[in-house]
């Protein structure tokens, strides 16, 4: 688990906090629920409106995902596509059916099958694009719904305020009151950019992130694979996807099992 998120909004909302305690002001003061009602269930409700209920559900099964992180690297699978490709230059490409539970991810494991299916290359090529390709569109879908939440609650906190100070200006025969009603109405615009840019932007930023890192390791996945198919020795296995990856990995395969005879 990557602890990024948690850990950068917690820094966040305490910086928010530390300021609000150093000018003497009461945290009460903002947890006024009128106002919070109004920016989080309307800016909710207008992002659901722009979108299809398909990409609310897609949105919201990626909150996990997105606090967990990414599966893993891109550069972790390297080592991984180096044991495949000694295990398949040793004892051919059917032998792959036994790293399949070992397998980093699902998208590793099924193209693992398909070589030991023995599935064309060209068709190999196509069938791990286009999941790479429909994985990528999911997150972009998934990241616009929060992209577009965060855009619209600032406008919503604006529209809280005006409906808080038409109420104030009905009550001008009340002096004494007019300052905390001021202030409470104020309340409205401070939530709909707080939570733009501490809650909504964050986490359209985040799955935009790790929907790239998946997507690069997939592309890794998808290259090494296709040279494993082609017979590739695994040190040029490792030289190209460190290259693509940009990085140098110390692949720690394991020897290919003996079988018997």
């Amino acid at each position: 688990m990557d602890p990024a998120f948690i850990f950068g909004v917690v820094i966040a909302f305490g910086a928010l906090l530390a300021m609000i305690t150093m000018e003497g002001a009461s945290i009460d003061a903002l947890l006024l629920p009128a106002p919070m009602i109004l920016v989080l269930g309307a800016t909710i409700g207008v992002g659901i409106a722009s979108h299809t209920f398909r990409d609310t559900i897609l949105a919201v099964k990626s909150l996990g995902r997105m606090i967990r992180g990414p599966k893993t690297t891109p550069e972790a699978v390297i080592p991984f596509l180096v044991t495949y490709a000694e295990r398949a230059r040793g004892d051919g490409l059917l032998s792959l059916e036994r790293e399949l539970d070992g397998a980093p991810d699902d998208f590793t494991r099924n193209a693992l099958q398909a070589l030991a299916d023995g599935m064309d290359a060209r068709d190999l090529r196509t069938v791990m694009e286009d999941e790479t390709s429909a994985a990528s569109a999911r997150n972009r879908v998934a990241a616009k719904f929060y992209s577009s939440l965060g855009g619209y609650a600032p406008t919503i906190g604006i529209v809280g305020t005006v409906v808080s100070l038409t109420h104030v200006l009905e009550r001008l025969d009340e002096p004494d009151h007019l300052g905390p009603m001021i202030a409470a109405a104020f309340v409205a615009t401070l939530w709909g950019l707080l939570s733009a840019n501490f809650i909504w932007h964050p986490i359209a930023g985040r799955l935009n992130r790790i929907g790239a890192s998946d997507q690069e390791r997939m592309n890794l996945v998808t290259e090494g694979m296709l040279a494993i198919h082609a017979g590739s020795a695994p040190h040029v296995v490792q030289e190209r996807l460190e290259a693509l990856a940009g990085v140098k990995v110390r692949a720690t395969s394991k020897k290919p099992e003996e079988v018997p005879a």
